[in-house]
């Protein structure tokens, strides 16, 4: 019985089940008539109620017209009293709508009392005078209303990109709500959003010359869109654009009072302190921005901008580095460097305390330890306790550092800033977006039950075409429990399923999940194996392991071409922006580089035609030429040329030789097939689908309470069991490749036995700089072989035993050589 009562637990917390039918195209007496033949029921909106819920009511009108064809009418409460049914929003104290439901008991809302960004979305019969039957959305505060309404707007069928990807909801000629009460929220972490960043070849382009070229910039206009996109993600925080040549978000009067109408939170990077955006906004001279020498110039500079800004909802970051993502001006030494920091802390929080509130504790300000600061917080510099301290992954999607036990009493918790696209050293990574939403999770899964649950910040890049990275991230900040190992498969379906329908979910999901592995092994911008400044030479791929990898693309290429036809029309656009274009460019990378790399010319510059072409659709007849300007795959020539792929060209051989394979016979066991496993606690190997380079998955050791296992109890730990059979006995070796994660202590730690022989730790160092972390992140793999002796011919068991949390294991190829 229990078992059963488990299964049925599985599956209606599964996001698949949980998304079929609360809103379904014919419904019985008892459910709520959204839209019909007789047109679409109207929305009350008291007008004392915020501005970002009456923008949200706004587009939910145009979205159920989009599906139904029958856009409702925008009423007050007064006039709705006249018999029909009606949809009621409002937000505890804000709406005497909310408010009288509340009073009048016909809906229990204490669920909404005190919550953050909470909401409920209800059926309820006779909810005021004149008003037989009402679908109610209350928040617990704007944003939790806002959000409501969104949610509504996704149940009907309308995508989040609806406006960002041109996903155009399927028709239905009739919408019924089912009835019932539904709770959402509160959110697993309070503040989520993203970072507009490294914008320069894409998002400016595309908003000077083809979307606001009024403003020749980043604008208004734009911003306008993207506070509405984060809303229909639940998103709530921006750090917005930045890079030279993009005007500052404050240089347009109106932006941050067109962010707070839409109830966005606005931040500024790790090396933007106090909402300035150095890079367009210090007009003094670059050596004046020093604190230790220039501390009244700097303070002033800050004090403007909270002065104006003050009133507004913000997150301070606070500290300072360079102007431009650089190091801090002033002392070398690290001390000096601490004390330094300490004092500008006290200073910005002074400035806060006289611009923003005096209780400087209530308001939300971060840190973030980035480069070389991290070395400053690590040397025991003292953050103020209710400072939200911001960990940082290594810019390619793993995550730095985690909050340690003894940090974890601090008032103002945790967040981690994290990548999905990146400009800077060993090699940039601008052009498509290929982190897996497997390693999203592992990464930011294992950051919050570290205690990481107060401010979530992904870099976006120009955002297109990060839309799925994007809003996997903030569904999980959103409900940290919605994927799960054991779900995480059902999140490309389901996404697929939403934006092209259910008939070809599954398929458009395998797409997309080769796709990622493919990709993962080596992004499309790295197709170089050397670093800027270095000769370059041939890739480390036996021909064999090319040959492949250029027949899995080309696999890829031709199931994308079979769906195409089948696509509905009016779907695309959409199409060629979410799956065909990042596939089918990514492929055409491959092709070229691959034929180029064994000499063949004529492929290789086919495949390069082949790429141009379709990167030209996205300045052509793509949505109409909406998009004309937002899609290029390299930086124009000569910019930022130590940080870039060359720009392809056929390359001058000879290379010298391809790389040969190893010279013993190796069986390669992936690592999530194991043959039996044991546990020690809560502590457990975990297997993750879809994360590492090959197979289907990898295995993680999950630990909840973040500590790892002494060397010593090896034998003690979690461990997992590989049945074995050896063709020929020798000296046994395990090469096992590794993600280059981060443990802790700079190393990868595990240990692994034969049979019954006792654990051998393994370990290897894995630092965030140097040759070979730059190899690692590269490939997204780190290889450590290990002996464990002589083994006879036959069958054996291989154990794998975990020793630190977030050793994420991929395969390990055993062999034998010798007597």
């Amino acid at each position: 019985m229990l078992r059963w009562i488990i299964l049925l637990a599985a599956l209606l917390a599964s996001p698949a089940i949980w998304a079929q039918g609360w809103v379904q195209s014919a419904g019985t007496a008892a459910d709520f008539a959204l839209a019909g033949p007789k047109g679409a029921a109207r929305i009350v909106l008291a007008p004392t109620d915020a501005k970002v819920v009456e923008h949200a009511v706004r587009d939910l009108a145009a979205d159920i017209a989009r599906v139904s064809g029958r856009k409702p009418e925008l009423v007050t409460a007064k006039e709705a009293a006249a018999g029909a049914s009606a949809v009621l929003v409002g937000t505890l104290g804000k709406s005497p709508i909310a408010d009288a439901l509340a009073a009048s008991g016909k809906l229990d809302l204490s669920f909404l009392l005190g919550k953050w960004e909470s909401f409920v979305i209800a059926t309820v019969e006779q909810p005021m005078p004149g008003v037989p039957r009402a679908l109610v959305i209350i928040g617990s505060d704007p944003r939790g209303t806002a959000f409501g309404i969104y949610e509504l707007s996704q149940a009907i069928g309308v995508s989040p990109w609806t406006w960002w990807a041109d996903v155009v909801p399927a028709r239905r000629d009739a919408l019924y709500v089912k009835a019932g009460l539904r709770r959402f929220g509160p959110p697993s972490v309070k503040y989520r959003g993203i970072f507009i960043n490294d914008e320069d070849w894409g998002l400016r382009q595309w908003a000077a010359r083809t979307y606001e070229p009024e403003h020749g910039n980043i604008g208004p206009r734009t911003y306008t869109r993207i506070f509405e996109l984060l809303l229909r993600l639940k998103a709530n925080t921006l750090w917005p654009a930045m890079h030279p040549g993009t005007r500052p978000f404050n240089s347009f009067p109106e932006n941050a009072a067109l962010a707070s109408e839409y109830g966005i939170v606005m931040g500024s990077s790790h090396a933007e302190p106090m909402l300035r955006n150095n890079v367009g906004e210090w007009t003094d001279a670059p050596d004046r921005y020093n604190y230790a020498t220039n501390a009244g110039g700097m303070r002033t500079y800050w004090e403007a901008r909270v002065a104006a800004n003050g009133r507004y909802e913000n997150i301070y970051t606070i500290g300072t580095r360079g102007i431009h993502d650089g190091a801090m001006q002033g002392p070398k030494a690290v001390p000096e460097r601490v004390a330094l920091l300490q004092q500008i802390f006290a200073d910005q929080r002074a400035l806060l305390a006289r611009h923003v509130n005096p209780q400087v504790d209530k308001v939300p300000q971060l840190f973030v330890p980035y480069k070389e600061v991290l070395a400053q917080y690590q040397a025991g510099m003292q953050v103020p306790d209710d400072v939200t301290l911001m960990w940082t992954d290594d810019n390619f999607g793993y995550v730095r550092s985690f909050t340690t036990l003894a940090e974890r009493r601090r008032a103002g918790g945790f967040g981690v800033y994290y990548h999905v696209s990146y400009l800077g050293a060993p090699l940039s990574y601008l052009w498509l977006n290929t982190t897996p939403p497997a390693l999203i999770w592992e990464e930011m899964k294992r950051s919050y039950d570290a205690g990481a649950d107060r401010v979530w910040i992904l870099n976006v890049g120009d955002l297109k075409p990060a839309e799925i990275g994007t809003e996997f991230f903030l569904q999980m900040a959103w409900d940290i429990g919605r994927w799960r190992p054991d779900n995480l498969p059902d999140f490309l379906k389901t996404w697929a399923a939403r934006e092209f329908g259910p008939a070809r979910a599954d398929d458009i999901a395998a797409i997309m999940n080769d796709y990622y592995r493919l990709n993962f092994q080596r992004r499309p911008e790295h197709l170089q194996w050397w670093l800027p400044k270095e000769q370059p030479r041939r890739s480390s791929m036996t021909p064999a392991q090319a040959d492949a990898r250029r027949r899995a693309f080309a696999g890829l290429r031709r199931r994308v071409d079979a769906l195409t036809p089948v696509i509905p029309a009016a779907s695309r656009d959409a199409w060629f922006e979410l799956v065909a274009y990042p596939v089918q460019a990514s492929a055409l990378a491959n092709e070229r580089f691959l034929e180029g790399e064994r000499g063949h010319r004529d492929a290789a510059e086919a495949a390069d035609a082949a790429l141009q072409k379709l990167t030209a659709h996205w300045d052509g007849g793509l949505a109409g030429g909406k998009w004309k300007h937002i899609m290029a795959e390299n930086l124009p020539a000569g910019e930022w040329p130590s940080f870039r792929t060359a720009q392809w060209t056929m390359p001058a051989y000879p290379f010298g030789p391809p790389a040969t394979p190893t010279a013993t016979a190796e069986t390669v066991l992936e690592a999530e097939h194991f043959d039996g496993q044991r546990n020690a606690g809560a502590a457990s190997w975990q297997a993750v689908p879809g994360l590492g380079t090959s197979g289907s998955g990898a295995v993680v050791l999950v630990a909840p309470d973040g500590a790892g296992i002494a060397p010593e109890r090896a034998a003690d730990a979690p461990r997992l069991d590989y049945d074995l059979h050896l063709a020929q006995g020798g000296v046994l070796t395990v090469r096992a490749k590794l993600l280059p994660t981060h443990p802790g202590a700079g190393k990868l730690r595990f240990a692994l036995a034969l049979d019954t022989g006792a654990p051998q730790i393994v370990e290897m160092a894995n630092r965030d700089s140097g040759a070979e972390w730059a190899e690692g992140v590269l490939n997204n793999a780190r290889t450590v072989t290990a002996s464990l002796g002589p083994a006879a011919a036959g069958r054996h068991v291989l154990r794998l035993y975990a020793i630190d949390p977030g050793v994420v294991v991929d395969t390990l190829a055993v062999g034998t050589a010798g007597p």
